[in-house]
Formats: C-alpha cells, sequence, structure tokens
C-alpha cells in the first residue's frame, strides 16, 4: 500500500487555499487526511474535496501534530502566528504568505533551485514566492548559462486577485455600479478600479517602493543565486480579475544571440513560448493553466545587450498553488 500524508491547509477559504485544494485533487496527491483551517469568521465554511464537501474548521483550535504538511495560504501575520507551532509538532510548512525570513523558509521553485531541499533541515520550513517572482525567476533561469545577467527592469500588472478574493469582489462591484450609473465608493482599493489602472500595489514607504516591489527583488535574487545583481520593479495595480502580466526588460553584458535565448526557453520546463508575430495574454491564454506564457521576444531597439520580452501566468494558479503542491510533492519524494 502506497503511502499517504495527513495536510493541513491554513486560509483554505481564499482564493490560493481553494486552489491549492483543487490541485492536490487534479494531481492525485496522495492525502490521507485534508484538513482545511482558517480564520474563526471562516470556520464552518467547506470546500469541494472529492466529491465531498470538507468543512473547515477554526485554525486556532488545531493540533499540528495530527498532519505532514501544513500550506499556509493567509496572511503573513497568520504564518508568523502558527508556523512556529507547526514545526514544533514535527509539520513541514510551506509558506506562501511571505510571512518568514528567508534564513527561515528559503524560497523554492521546483524547477529553478529543487535541489536545495538536500541542504535543508527536517521538518522542513520553505516559502514560494510571489507570483511575479516565479514567472522572473522561472523564465530568466534557463537564461543562466547564454547570458550575463546585469539587470533586470520589470513592470508588474498585477491582477486584483493579488490581493484575495476581496479584490475580485471589489472589481465585480465597482465593474457593475458604474455599467449601472451608480455612484461608486472605494472599498478595498483607495480609488476607482474599474476600467482603470493604478500605479502602485499597496502602501509605499519612506521612499516610495511598496512591500511587494522589494519583496520581488530580494526573491529574484535568491533564486537565482545572483545577490548582487541590480533589479528595478514597478507593479500596478490592474482591472484584471485573474493573471499577471509582466513587461521585462533584462541588460546583459554582451550582445543577446535572440535564437539561442528563444531555444532555450523552448526547451524549458513550465515555460509556453509563444511564436514570434505573436503575444499570450492572461484571459486568452494563462488563466486556468499550468504554464507560464513568453512572448514578443526581442532586442533592444539600439542596444544589442538587451533583451526584452513579455510574460503572464495564472498568478493563483501555476504563481502561487501550484508552484505549492509541486513543492509539497519534491518533499514527500525524501520521506522514509
Amino acid at each position: 500500500m502506497s503511502q499517504s500524508f495527513d495536510i493541513a491547509v491554513i486560509g483554505a477559504t481564499g482564493t490560493v487555499g481553494e486552489t491549492i485544494v483543487q490541485i492536490l485533487e487534479e494531481r492525485d496527491f496522495p492525502v490521507g487526511e485534508l484538513h482545511l483551517l482558517a480564520s474563526a469568521e471562516s470556520a464552518g465554511n467547506s470546500v469541494a474535496y472529492r466529491g465531498k464537501n470538507v468543512r473547515v474548521r477554526e485554525v486556532d483550535a488545531f493540533d499540528f501534530g495530527k498532519v505532514q504538511i501544513a500550506f499556509f495560504a493567509a496572511g503573513p501575520a497568520v504564518t508568523r502566528s502558527y508556523a512556529v507551532r507547526a514545526t514544533a509538532a514535527g509539520c513541514a510548512v510551506i509558506d506562501l504568505s511571505g510571512g518568514l525570513p528567508v534564513e527561515q523558509a528559503p524560497n523554492l521553485i521546483p524547477e529553478v533551485n529543487g535541489a536545495l531541499l538536500n541542504s535543508l533541515a527536517k521538518p522542513w520550513q520553505v516559502a514560494c514566492p510571489s507570483p511575479a517572482a516565479t514567472a522572473l525567476a522561472m523564465v530568466i533561469g534557463p537564461l543562466r548559462g547564454l547570458l550575463d545577467v546585469q539587470r533586470v527592469s520589470v513592470t508588474a500588472c498585477m491582477a486584483v486577485s493579488s490581493v484575495g478574493r476581496e479584490g475580485v469582489t471589489e472589481l465585480a462591484r465597482q465593474t457593475a455600479e458604474l455599467l449601472n450609473v451608480r455612484p461608486l465608493e472605494p472599498r478595498v482599493f483607495d480609488r476607482q478600479m474599474a476600467f482603470n489602472v493604478l500605479a502602485q500595489v499597496g502602501t509605499p514607504d519612506a521612499q516610495g517602493h511598496v512591500p511587494l516591489e522589494k519583496r520581488m527583488v530580494s526573491e529574484l535574487r535568491e533564486l537565482l543565486s545572483l545577490p548582487l545583481i541590480k533589479v528595478g520593479v514597478s507593479c500596478i495595480q490592474v482591472p484584471v480579475f485573474f493573471g499577471d502580466s509582466l513587461s521585462v526588460s533584462v541588460q546583459t553584458a554582451a550582445p543577446v544571440d535572440l535564437a539561442a535565448v528563444a531555444k532555450a526557453l523552448d526547451a524549458a520546463e513550465g515555460i509556453d513560448l509563444v511564436d514570434a508575430g505573436d503575444y499570450p495574454t492572461p484571459v486568452g491564454d494563462a488563466v486556468g493553466q499550468d504554464a507560464i506564457y513568453v512572448g514578443r521576444l526581442r532586442s533592444g531597439i539600439d542596444d544589442a545587450c538587451e533583451l526584452n520580452f513579455w510574460v503572464t501566468l495564472d498568478n493563483v494558479r501555476k504563481g502561487a498553488a501550484l508552484n505549492a503542491v509541486q513543492v509539497a510533492e519534491l518533499l514527500i519524494k525524501d520521506v522514509a
């Protein structure tokens, strides 16, 4: 009889938590008992799993000694509150919130730095990077042998689901209000989101950088093992429900061989390179899919040492939930 693993999903009623449950079922992960956990406000709800509705319970009363792996898909404060309890109980922690310091929970993408797991002690504490950093690392990672990367500049167009289910609900509500010529009252965002673009995602610090921008810079350097690489990031909020898109420019030390870059990306695991002359979109290509889509691959207009491209991915699925489940699949391979 094959071995099964008891699993906890914290934040099970959120968009990412629900998608983790869905992907565990899709990939036939060897789940023994599935424990769905959330705040007191969400406890009592249910999430579908293998033809049944699994009841969500309150995380505060949960005994982490009952499970071998815990997915933390709630906010950073929740992770910081309960990850210590989980680890003390011998439970592996997979954090999707960015709530743990990298020294405690290094970022892991199986396609990029999966071998890192071999150097970590049990019970494992690992993190899944932000969806945008995941996309960047998966695209730039296969090019490290071809390019001497000096700088990465990215404008990240973030879907409203990046702030959770409330962001999706808010965009839908605002759209309905405007189409029905009703007064609009912003709630989740600080101004009109529907039919608009917001120049920042979150609250900036004294230097004008929002937390997600700083997180992406740190994560990309870590994932690519390039601690000195220069990274410039601007995160903007766009009126799209699901699917982040990135406009990326990479500065290299030598002229870029576009044909070699295209060949490397075409062969890379998890990457779908769109044919020249076409380009991918969140709605038409990425949403609901497991791949990261790359298009508009081109050199700089007047700089042969510049590589530009467009990336889009399902931020909730591939950018978060699928990567977390893939990490769990690595973990269980190393369990006796």
